[in-house]
């Protein structure tokens, strides 16, 4: 899978996302502190990694900034970009499962390693729901946004 992965510095998780996701067989596309030469504004970062998303060019997304709040915020701001603030394997799992979510947002103050591990499995394990109430769901989304 061609993941695009963008933080806003290199300290915490953001330091052992590239090998993580490397060893886990995964295409890297770099964005901020994680790529040379690159914005390192946390907006600017996770906006680049959704863009990959949302074009095509990526099949997810990792964004991380400080408290992984606002990586989320700015990702979401492009259409079919579903960002989700994950702290935690049951809710990395939900936001697969029930919001078909593309992109991870996680916090790099919060994120102990062990736990990373446990995100991303979860992440990875979990695929989109296919009960027609939960794909309701996510097309009203799509429809919501077309309407803006």
């Amino acid at each position: 899978m061609r993941i695009s992965l963008a933080a806003d510095e290199l300290t915490g998780v953001a330091v052992i996302l590239p090998v993580e996701l490397r060893e886990r067989g995964h295409d890297l596309l770099l964005h901020g502190a994680i790529a040379e030469d690159e914005d390192t504004d946390w907006a600017r970062a996770s906006l680049a990694a959704a863009q990959d998303v949302a074009a095509g060019i990526a099949d997810q997304a990792i964004v991380c900034c400080w408290t992984g709040t606002g990586a989320a915020i700015a990702a979401n701001k492009l259409r079919g970009v579903r960002a989700a603030l994950c702290r935690d394997a049951v809710t990395a799992a939900g936001a697969r499962r029930w919001n078909d979510a593309n992109v991870l947002a996680l916090s790099l103050r919060s994120t102990a390693d062990a736990e990373l591990a446990e995100i991303l499995d979860a992440w990875f394990a979990t695929k989109p729901s296919e009960q027609a109430e939960d794909r309701a769901s996510i097309d009203r989304i799509a429809r919501l946004e077309a309407e803006l």
